[in-house]
């Protein structure tokens, strides 16, 4: 006999939803709010099923997918990523992937970084164990990241806020230029982050954490109503870690919490106030080694360097960052179709950085000579986005408006120092013996300040099985560069004005049979924070693209999707060629062209399956070198593919355990601006294993236990190379967890 399987549908998520019936039909919201109740607890008494199988919510209390909220397994149908609006992924003219919680939990990924490694035309960890920044690339480019579609602001190589993915509900990766909405958006894509919202019904987790390097790991998830009308809902996200690494003397910490409460004084209004406080006093750490694979790839005089190898100096060097951020989410339906939002948030970012570092090409491992950085910059900003959605018929033709304007306002002061000459001592990175820390001079202070703001409108057009996507946006980027030479005693001022109007248009057609292709042009305008080595602002980069696919949806828990484009940039920034370890420089452009396929699909109750696949071609079509003319950028690679599988069973004595495996493939990459060296490729194997403990017994209910296995076979290999140096990938890495849910 099989035993009732604990319930593990989550609660309903407070998302915005368009209110479509009149308001003579509409319940009073304290009797609504108590059916809801009572429904919810008749759910929670009666549907109680396993904790691995991704599965539709009970019949009877069915729960409508929003844009916003929490999705049961791996496989979303809607998003606001690319339309801003609570959109079916297959009526989005536009490449979008998303990353559930379910799925993020599933494959212990502890960054968004780590989240999207299954995600087509992404890369992701270039720096391997090393995990200062977040960074994503799609499409070649490093995509811009947002939190509940407003910009995580960054504007120099180390201030980068980094969200801790415990606090999130999906990761959403949209591919290809999104000016249309954003306005500041890199023409690759953009990775936006959707924060964990208060839920009308109670939800408890904790968890507990441990494995390699001495994993500390915990953290509590907290919902539910505040009061019997389910006026006042809370949520309440908090986690941390202490854990070491491959790289010796380097490990990370983090403190997060994440409050929040939403108000709804009626059905028609929605109020969410949103708190984040993050801590890292062990942020990652700067551990470039020599470029060309020597002494990595290949061996020097037969001994290559262990992956456990610092190339920095113990006791100097440290990476700490603080983050706070404060507010909200506000959504009015009114009669007749239209509704209005305002998202504001203020967020704080402080990085302490501080390296010592080899120096650029060296050709000797065992005469390792180095420099020394140090850099205390902080960040404030302030975005708020407000919209206007109507829907309307017109004839034959249905509506979905949007109006917007938005504004962002950012300042960034960073305070540098260098090391003066010969007081950092070379090593030897086969047998390293460090010497004394450096003794560091002022060099810098820049600051810089940013205004934006943008208008956009948008339109969502149906006729019969047609669906177009208009839009249009104008930008206005205004900035101010304050540059010190502290060395040289100068200063400099600069005042720089940019803007853009941005376009966009899709038309896609939906057969019966759940196929539905498309075709869309869309631009990008992004005002390019930060200054080259000498305190000049960067201009701002243009991009256009061109982009047909097909999406299939052959039912609510299958998605498979293709995708081919042609994109290209201006202004593309690239490590300064004299500084690659402290400035940028504009190179010119960058054209993109590939083909991206991906599926997501619950094949059974049991089964689950994701795979994709992306080939990229991406050359240096304008450079102010011109060798690199006609090349690949490094760090690309031409061919990547990956697929992960989940089978759990569901009775028998096996009832409870589950399976889970997955194989990521990167190719080749240039491992050079001149392409005379490439990165072998690597094929990774990922793997785990969960039990279900209520199958121990009713005691046990709610239990999960839970292990992952990252890079399994404990493969040896480079992540990325530059023409300055090379980074190894992460090591075999063994995380166990256990789960309990009330």
């Amino acid at each position: 006999m099989s035993r009732p399987a604990l319930s593990q549908t989550a609660p309903q998520q407070l998302a915005p939803v368009v209110v479509q019936e009149s308001a003579a039909k509409r319940k009073p919201v304290a009797t609504a709010r108590r059916a809801s109740a009572s429904r919810g607890a008749a759910t929670r008494r009666s549907n109680l099923r396993n904790a691995n199988a991704p599965q539709a919510a009970p019949a009877a209390a069915p729960v409508r997918e929003t844009a916003w909220g929490h999705v049961d397994g791996y496989v979303a149908t809607r998003s606001g990523s690319g339309t801003k609006t609570d959109t079916p992924l297959i009526e989005t003219p536009q490449s979008i992937s998303v990353v559930t919680q379910d799925q993020i939990q599933a494959q212990a990924a502890q960054s968004a970084a780590q989240a999207v490694r299954y995600t087509p035309g992404v890369r992701s960890e270039v720096a391997g164990a090393d995990a200062r920044t977040d960074a994503v690339y799609i499409r070649g480019f490093v995509a811009d990241q947002y939190l509940d579609s407003m910009r995580l602001v960054n504007f120099g190589i180390f201030g980068y806020p980094i969200v801790e993915p415990y606090n999130l509900e999906r990761i959403e990766v949209l591919r290809g230029p999104a000016s249309i909405l954003y306005g500041q958006a890199s023409p690759g894509g953009v990775v936006n982050m959707v924060s964990k919202r208060p839920t009308e019904t109670p939800y408890h987790e904790m968890f507990v954490s441990t494995g390699s390097y001495g994993r500390v790991q915990s953290g509590v998830d907290l919902s539910g109503p505040l009061d019997k009308n389910k006026e006042f809902l809370y949520r309440l996200t908090a986690s941390g870690y202490d854990v070491g690494s491959q790289v010796d003397y380097q490990g990370y910490q983090r403190v997060s919490i994440a409050p929040s409460l939403t108000w709804r004084p009626d059905n028609q209004t929605t109020l969410t106030i949103q708190g984040t406080y993050q801590r890292d006093p062990k942020a990652g750490f700067y551990n470039q080694l020599l470029p060309r694979g020597i002494a990595t790839i290949t061996p020097y005089n037969g001994q290559t360097i262990p992956t456990s190898f610092f190339s920095g100096q113990p006791g100097f060097d440290h990476t700490s960052r603080e983050y706070a951020s404060i507010g909200y989410l506000f959504e009015h339906q009114f009669d007749g179709g239209l509704t209005v939002r305002q998202n504001l948030r203020y967020m704080d970012n402080s990085t302490d950085f501080a390296t010592v570092s080899p120096d650029v090409n060296l050709t000797n491992p065992t005469n390792l000579t180095r420099g020394a950085y140090t850099t205390k910059e902080t960040i404030r900003s302030l975005a708020i986005d407000n919209q206007a959605e109507g829907k309307f018929r017109f004839g034959a033709f249905e509506h979905t408006v949007l109006f917007g304007f938005d504004y962002r306002n950012a300042t960034d002061t960073a305070y540098n120092g260098t090391g003066v000459a010969g007081t950092v001592t070379p090593i030897n990175a086969l047998n390293p013996i460090y010497g004394p820390a450096p003794i560091i001079a002022p060099s810098s202070l820049n600051q810089q300040s940013l205004d934006q703001y943008g208008f956009y409108a948008q339109d969502q057009i149906k006729f019969d099985n047609w669906i177009a996507l208009l839009g249009i946006r104008r930008d206005q980027a205004n900035s101010h560069t304050d540059a010190q030479n502290l060395s040289l005693s100068t200063r400099t001022f600069s005042n720089k004005s940019d803007s853009a109007t941005s376009k966009r248009g899709a038309l896609m057609y939906k057969f019966d049979n759940g196929v539905v292709p498309y075709i869309q042009y869309t631009e990008s305008f992004q005002p390019t924070v930060g200054t080259d080595f000498f305190g000049n602002p960067f201009a701002p980069t243009r991009g256009q693209q061109y982009e047909v696919g097909v999406k299939y949806q052959p039912n609510a828990k299958s998605l498979y999707t293709l995708a081919l484009f042609d994109l290209t940039q201006q202004n593309v920034l690239t490590p300064d060629p004299l500084r690659p370890s402290l400035a940028r420089v504009q190179t010119g452009e960058v054209r993109s062209r590939g083909v991206e396929l991906e599926a997501k699909t619950e094949v059974t109750r049991d089964l689950t399956v994701l795979a994709s696949y992306t080939y990229l071609d991406n050359t240096v079509t304008k450079s102010n070198t011109p060798a690199q003319l006609n090349n690949h950028p490094p760090g690309m690679p031409r061919n990547s593919a990956s697929a992960w599988a989940d089978y759990t069973f569901h009775n028998g004595p096996l009832d409870g355990f589950g399976m889970s495996a997955g194989v990521r493939y990167i190719g080749d990459t240039p491992g050079t601006t001149l392409n005379d060296y490439y990165v072998p490729s690597v094929t990774l194997v990922d793997a785990a294993v969960h039990y279900d403990l209520a199958a121990l017994g009713k005691q046990f209910q709610g239990f999960k236990l839970q292990v992952n296995a990252t890079n399994l076979f404990d493969k040896t290999y480079l992540t990325y190379c530059q023409d300055f140096g090379c980074y190894y990938g992460l090591r075999r890495e063994v995380i166990a967890t256990l789960r309990y849910r009330w």
